[in-house]
């Protein structure tokens, strides 16, 4: 990736301090996060089980979170608007911390709740780290910038459950603990090499304060007004990554059923799905975006996620499972960060942390209700269902993503 320039007006020299600089530290906060995360996420149905919770109980805890952080996103999106990225990110850290110390010494289900509360309405800064890497880098290095944030994510996701599952032999409360450590060492890291970015709002000529939406207002302008790019782009993220989650969600039991896997071997099938993405994102996405431009990308990126749940669904043997796999990482990793760089370009950069935050309200909306939707239709109409669902829904976003080249146009690069 080439670093983005820096000293013009609207992305300033900030001592020496590059644009890549700043993506860097982001990068490693993100990834420390998620990996804190992932260290105590697929010990949780352990835990809750000990304390006597069933299935139900199980993916409530689970879907809590989500729920946290769809209500929280657009509120941290609006804080780190008004009052900064950086201090929005510095709370939402510390309420991380505070959620794995809760989870750590949980002796009831209600803590364990109330820990996956804690830290889900903390998860709601995904949206202001998007914002923070939108405010430090220009325009066509957006998409790029993104998916390297999201491949530090990805490489969380893949090591964090091994630390965890290490970690755990030393006793249960340490894995929650050494995620809290994990936080607080994020904290200290953020603080001393993050700078914020986001410049503060100038009042109107007329010495008035600019309008603002609040964050119901954007939330509900997405289905009020689903013509206007942003709430398309919302969309288009939303339904996506809902469809991802969603397969995702019920993959085991499907390669359960079709394959013979079993909980010995799954592992290795989302290792394979995480370290694709993070290969793709790192090494081949910026290029790739340079050449085909963020709107004609992630419609191809819509059709490739489309193709791998089809073919996914299709897959007589293991070879061509691992070819259709394989699909799905290309998809995601041309869709979301060029959608989310083109809504970071088609809204007024005032309120780009909030509407960022929007993306992820309907994203976790998604993300909460897919897996019950395709686990329902598994269960009740076969197999395949979920995955010809999801892929239909999926190919219905091309629709609205068909002219956005007229609002989100290629940026070019300067010479």
């Amino acid at each position: 990736m080439t670093a983005p320039e820096v000293g013009t007006d609207e992305y300033p020299n900030d001592g020496g301090k590059s644009a890549f600089g700043k993506l860097t530290v982001l990068m490693i906060t993100a990834f420390i996060d998620m990996l804190g995360m992932l260290m105590i996420l697929p010990l949780l149905p352990f835990y809750a089980k000990d304390l006597g919770a069933g299935g139900l109980v199980v993916g409530l805890l689970v879907s809590s979170f989500s729920v946290a952080q769809l209500l929280s996103a657009p509120l941290w999106g609006r804080f780190s608007d008004k009052h900064g990225r950086r201090p929005a990110l510095m709370v939402g850290l510390a309420s991380s911390a505070l959620a794995y110390v809760v989870f750590a010494y949980a002796d009831s289900l209600w803590l364990l709740l109330l820990s996956r509360i804690v830290q889900g309405a903390g998860g709601g800064t995904v949206s202001v780290i998007q914002a923070y890497v939108a405010d430090a880098t220009r325009p066509e290095d957006r998409a790029k910038s993104l998916g390297w944030l999201s491949a530090a994510t990805n490489a969380g996701v893949a090591i964090g459950p091994v630390i965890g599952s290490w970690v755990q032999h030393w006793g249960p409360h340490t894995p929650g603990l050494m995620a809290a450590c994990l936080c607080l060492l994020n904290i200290v890291f953020a603080s001393r090499y993050l700078t914020e970015v986001r410049k503060p709002l100038a009042d109107n000529a007329d010495g008035s304060k600019p309008v603002r939406k609040g964050s119901r207002e954007a939330v509900m302008r997405v289905v009020t007004h689903p013509s206007e790019p942003a709430s398309r782009l919302i969309l288009i993220y939303a339904i996506a990554i809902g469809a991802f989650q969603g397969t995702t969600a019920i993959l085991a039991l499907f390669l359960a059923a079709r394959f013979g896997v079993t909980a010995d071997t799954i592992g290795y099938f989302f290792m394979y799905l995480g370290v694709l993405s993070v290969v793709v994102r790192a090494l081949f996405l910026g290029r790739i975006v340079d050449y085909f431009g963020e709107a004609r990308l992630s419609r191809y990126g819509v059709m490739f996620l489309a193709a791998g749940l089809l073919g996914l669904s299709f897959a007589p043997n293991l070879p061509v499972l691992a070819l259709a796999v394989g699909l799905l990482p290309l998809g995601t990793a041309f869709t979301f960060p060029c959608v989310t760089a083109m809504l970071s370009r088609v809204v007024a950069g005032s309120e780009r942390g909030l509407y960022m935050g929007v993306q992820q309200t309907y994203g976790g909306i998604t993300r909460v209700g897919f897996p019950v939707v395709l686990g329902f239709a598994f269960d009740t109409f076969g197999q395949q269902s979920p995955f010809w669902i999801s892929a239909t829904l999926v190919m219905a976003t091309l629709l609205m993503g068909r002219d956005m080249e007229l609002y989100a146009p290629r940026a070019v690069k300067a010479s």
